[in-house]
């Protein structure tokens, strides 16, 4: 009788589902630690699908992707993945049996061969479909991951403001300095390290930097006094102040005279170029416009093919490189007395009236940019009563002094010996130990904040010191400016690693961070630790001097950004015993000046070593589309051959250096890398970091350049090297594994973490730097180099090209917002991010007629503003909020030449019936060009991580051109009447 059969006790019941639930979680970690990367031939690949199950049943029929755990995706393989959701339905199962009453064991079982209550089967289905619904809503119903999220309650209310005064630039500055590029960079590095141990290493081509080592040649020039005027004018970007000149109240923003006038007097010195006709009379057509801003920007080209340009605007990242210099002794190698004085100059003449600093050029001032300048400035020589320093103390002694400033400024104080290291909050390296399947782990993070956060938890660790700093007067004097509180050492340090000024504190650190420091700062000084931690952190330190060594030779000693390379620098410096001799530190100080840029407001640190192949990439496509390539041969061929050489571990000098050995699949999964091998790099190829949308749109420029007549004729004629189909190949393959599972692509590798991490973040001052979010501009690169490739070569892994396009345009219109717009990540900011969105949904296969097109081209109608511009500034991206004013202080009328031209290309991309609205555009470029071909320099068009701006002078000669080239493809006549 079934009525007789004893049935399972609840607790009996628990037990077994929770001892199953246990022994699936055990032997799947045990499985994804075990088969981690393997095969290596899979390693970063992931099966097609458009989620978990459609992943699953394309890894068993394609056998795509690793068996185990791979570190490269930050995911498991599928099977595994099942396995682990099956973990967590039996986990609420067991969960709800245990605060469920059971019925007793007097009640009917299902069989003698099957002894569980019937009520147990009813709470296993009901779980299921909790646990379903659970992930329905996570997956379906809540903002995606990547979706940025809607305007900030709290926007920024105050303006920078300075005081009106020119300054004038050193003498020696315009006459000494001057920027050279590839071959010649490196014989000039080569002269000045020459009798050191310093090499350097990597392909030359796109480096760009500033000497004021004259000229190798021994002929002489007679300057023209006359020619040397039109130069001056030329370069002066509409500016009518003395060349060399900078007043901020009037715009803070450099025009690039310096290297403008640099490459133009070397362009006029070459026979046969003249200048464009710089006559004040407009161009009648838009043709005529066209073909006079190219010509005027084919003068600015470098010899081996790129533009470059001042890539600024940070006020961080100079006093960081300032403050290592001063630990390893001030070395002149790294920078001489003419740099000093030009670095003083750019600090002097970006103080604001209330004597502080922002985090950038445009920015109100902030503790974080104000305590970092202040410093930089003193270790530079300014005497502690100069005006501008009584100043600077003043506003940091009405904010509470340097302990409110945000944690990466307190670092370097740590560093520099003028913060007790107690007001730190850990930076502990043991994580790095952890295992990399663990749900939080460094090798997870988004890589700029992972490779700024490994120097700094080895440092930390070693609690560095500058060994001088107890017997320097500077820093002695600086231990009294820097506080409020008279006494330097009474300073409660432990209690104020919290403390931070809400001028700082764009992203509040949450209270789980918060609660975290705490146990941590218990860790790092509770004697109960010591014992543990002092095991442990041996072999944490260990690893991150390796994996920082690694980094080092993989990007030549150029390192992926201007923080970590300043921080890693000091690290090896550390390691070789501060023997400034040693040979890795020498090749870091070799790049230092790869970071450096001279401009009107004088020597700067750039956020990366120049924009160099993100800049010529859009502007050959600019030409393309203006039907211009062709007419600037010599343009043409350049670019191609700079496309040739910059293809990341392409080029013959590429593959010989040290970086080549770490493309290996073992390497790759020893150091969290992507796929490198035929990407394209912001910068150069010796920088050997490829990002999905620069590797896009290096591959399209690549793609117009094979429609010119002048490459063709080039290449089959041996003149110029060709790029192999395989190499194009090469970059699909890199672009492919970009993409995330959400069907968007992030920016130099696949998102590794969870929404979760950006509780983690500990910096204070940027917003959403912990994981690798997908973006619409990185997303619309991909998409459209996708679909041009697969227009050229449509039977080439056309089945991974198609459901990219698909899954791709699919992700797109999941984070548009409401008002039809797309929120710009990288640049200011909703005339951009809605140009990527629009032009990556038409190309992937929209219907122009879609209601997501139509709402993307009304919010663009709406924000055109009477004159016939658009115009946003920085307060868009920091407010995530339109700026309604435009661009009211730097541009005209609130409009910008910058996004007007974003604007124009992606209403003309989605052919927008609106002609007048489009014409009225063009006619405002037009308007706005100068005599000569250029366009002013208004304000600051780039952004990162929410808070910073950054500078991008190529802007203002790009898109303009692109923009009405576009136009008139698609308008045609009707512009001109």
């Amino acid at each position: 009788m079934l009525s007789e059969v004893v049935c399972y006790s609840g607790d009996e019941i628990v037990r077994l589902i929770g001892g199953l639930a246990f022994a699936i979680l055990v032997t799947s970690c045990f499985s994804g630690f075990s088969f981690q990367g393997t095969p290596l031939t899979e390693l970063g690949k992931r099966p097609l699908g458009n989620g978990l199950w459609s992943f699953l049943l394309d890894y068993y029929q394609s056998g795509v992707g690793v068996w185990g755990y791979d570190p490269v995706q930050g995911a498991f393989a599928a099977p595994l993945r099942v396995r682990f959701h099956l973990v967590g339905w039996l986990v609420l199962w067991a969960s709800l049996l245990s605060i469920t009453p059971l019925l007793d064991n007097n009640q009917e079982c299902l069989s003698s061969e099957f002894p569980i209550p019937l009520s147990v089967l009813q709470t296993g289905a009901v779980s299921l479909f909790l646990y379903s619904f659970f992930q329905y809503v996570v997956h379906y119903l809540l903002p995606a991951v990547s979706y940025p999220g809607g305007a900030r309650d709290h926007k920024i209310q105050r303006i920078p403001k300075w005081t009106d005064s020119t300054t004038e630039l050193p003498t020696f500055a315009t006459q000494n300095w001057r920027c050279v590029a590839a071959e010649e960079s490196h014989e000039v590095s080569k002269k000045r390290f020459e009798g050191t141990t310093g090499k350097l290493t990597g392909e030359p081509s796109g480096r760009q930097m500033w000497t004021n080592q004259p000229k190798n040649d021994t002929t002489t020039t007679t300057k023209n006094d006359k020619q040397e005027e039109l130069i001056k004018e030329l370069a002066a970007g509409g500016r009518t102040d003395k060349p060399g000149t900078f007043n901020p109240s009037k715009n803070p923003n450099s025009c690039d005279q310096l290297f403008r006038a640099n490459q133009i007097r070397a362009y006029l010195a070459k026979p046969g170029n003249k200048p464009p006709d710089n006559s004040t009379e407009k161009p009648k057509s838009v043709k005529e416009a066209l073909r006079k801003a190219a010509h005027f920007y084919s003068m600015l080209q470098m010899d081996d093919g790129h533009w470059g340009g001042d890539y600024g605007g940070p006020h961080f990242l100079m006093p960081g490189l300032i403050v290592v210099w001063y630990i390893m002794g001030k070395p002149t190698l790294m920078m001489d007395e003419q740099a000093q004085q030009l670095m003083k100059h750019y600090i002097l003449v970006h103080q604001q009236s209330d004597g502080g600093w922002g985090t950038h050029i445009e920015s109100p001032s902030t503790m974080f940019g104000t305590t970092l300048m202040y410093v930089a400035m003193r270790l530079l020589g300014v005497p502690e009563d100069d005006s501008a320093a009584v100043a600077g103390r003043k506003f940091l002694h009405a904010q509470g002094g340097a302990i409110m400033t945000s944690s990466w400024a307190k670092f370097y104080l740590c560093l520099l010996g003028v913060m007790d290291w107690k007001a730190h909050n850990s930076v502990p390296p043991e994580m790095w130990l952890l295992p990399n399947f663990t749900p939080f782990h460094p090798g997870r993070m988004w890589c700029h904040a992972r490779m700024v956060y490994l120097p700094m938890s080895y440092l930390y660790s070693r609690r560095y010191v500058y060994t001088q700093a107890k017997t320097d007067p500077v820093i002695s004097s600086l231990r009294k400016e820097l506080y409020v509180e008279k006494d330097y050492d009474s300073i409660p340090w432990s209690s104020t690693r919290h403390w931070v000024a809400p001028m700082d504190n764009y992203s509040p650190i949450p209270p789980l961070m918060k609660f975290i420091q705490n146990v941590l700062a218990c860790y790092e000084n509770w004697a109960v630790f010591q014992p543990f931690k002092n095991f442990v952190r041996k072999y944490a330190n260990d690893f991150c001097a390796d994996y920082m060594a690694v980094e080092d030779l993989q990007t030549n000693y150029i390192d992926i950004g201007p923080v970590n390379k300043v921080l890693n620098m000091l690290s090896a410096f550390d390691v070789a015993g501060s023997d400034l001799q040693n040979k890795h530190v020498m090749n870091h100080m070799l790049r230092v000046q790869d970071y450096l840029w001279v401009a009107d407001d004088g020597m700067k640190m750039q956020g990366y070593n120049g924009s160099q192949c993100w800049d010529t990439s859009f502007a050959i496509q600019g030409y393309y589309e203006s039907d211009l390539m062709d007419e600037f041969p010599e343009v043409s061929k350049k670019v191609w051959s700079y496309f040739e050489k910059c293809q990341i571990l392409c080029s013959d000098a590429a593959q010989a250096s040290p970086a080549y050995k770490y493309e290996s699949a073992e390497l790759r999964k020893q150091y969290y890398r992507h796929l490198s091998e035929g990407g394209w790099p912001f910068s150069t190829s010796a920088h050997g970091w490829p990002i999905s949308d620069c590797t896009a749109e290096g591959l399209k420029g690549v793609l117009c350049l094979l429609k010119s007549k002048t490459v063709q004729e080039g290449v089959n004629k041996n003149n110029l090297k060709p790029i192999s189909d395989e190499r194009l190949e090469k970059a699909i393959s890199v672009i492919i594994t970009y993409q995330n599972e959400d069907g968007g692509w992030p920016t130099y590798e696949n998102n590794r973490g969870f929404g979760w991490y950006e509780s983690l973040n500990p910096s204070e001052a940027f917003g959403d730097i912990m994981i690798d979010y997908s973006y619409v501009e990185c997303s619309m690169a991909c998409l459209t180099a996708l679909y041009e490739f697969q227009q050229r070569f449509p039977k080439t892994r056309c089945r991974e090209v198609q459901h990219s396009l698909d899954t791709g345009r699919n992700f797109l219109k999941s984070i548009q917002r409401e008002d039809g717009s797309w929120y710009g990540s990288w640049a200011c900011c909703f005339c951009y991010g809605t140009w990527f969105g629009i032009e990556g949904l038409v190309k992937s296969g929209e219907p122009l007629d879609s209601v997501p097109l139509q709402k993307a081209c009304k919010f663009l109608l709406k924000q055109q503003r009477p004159n016939g511009g658009w115009g946003e500034d920085f307060t868009s991206c920091f407010d995530k909020d339109y700026a309604q004013n435009g661009m009211d202080a730097y541009g005209d009328e609130g409009s910008s030449v910058v996004n007007t031209s974003w604007a124009l290309l992606a209403l003309a991309c989605a052919e927008c019936k609106d002609t007048e609205a489009i014409k009225h555009g063009v006619q405002y470029l037009m308007k706005r060009q100068l005599p000569c071909g250029d366009w002013p320099q208004e304000g600051i068009a780039g952004v990162f991580n929410r808070s910073c701006g950054i500078t991008y002078t190529a802007y203002r000669n790009v898109f303009p051109i692109w923009a009405m080239g576009r136009c008139q493809s698609v308008y045609g006549k009707q512009l001109d009447e």
